[in-house]
């Protein structure tokens, strides 16, 4: 039983794009070793860019810097 967490920055990323994401690691996981689709389990984990940090910044930070 599959497990795939995924962490994006909370920035604008679809419910269309993550469905496209989800199906597309699930696909990936049958194709290449054979996991059940119905049994893998897909996350994204979508984290505020002032949560997330680079090199000793947020990212909230770093986007204003340019």
């Amino acid at each position: 039983m599959p497990l795939v967490t995924i962490r994006i920055t909370r920035d604008g990323a679809t419910a269309e794009q993550k469905a496209k994401v989800i199906e597309g690691v699930t696909n990936l996981l049958r194709d290449v070793m054979g996991k059940n689709p119905q049994t893998t389990m897909v996350i994204i984990d979508e984290v505020e860019c002032d949560n997330w940090g680079i090199g000793g910044q947020s990212v909230t930070a770093r986007r204003a810097q340019g």
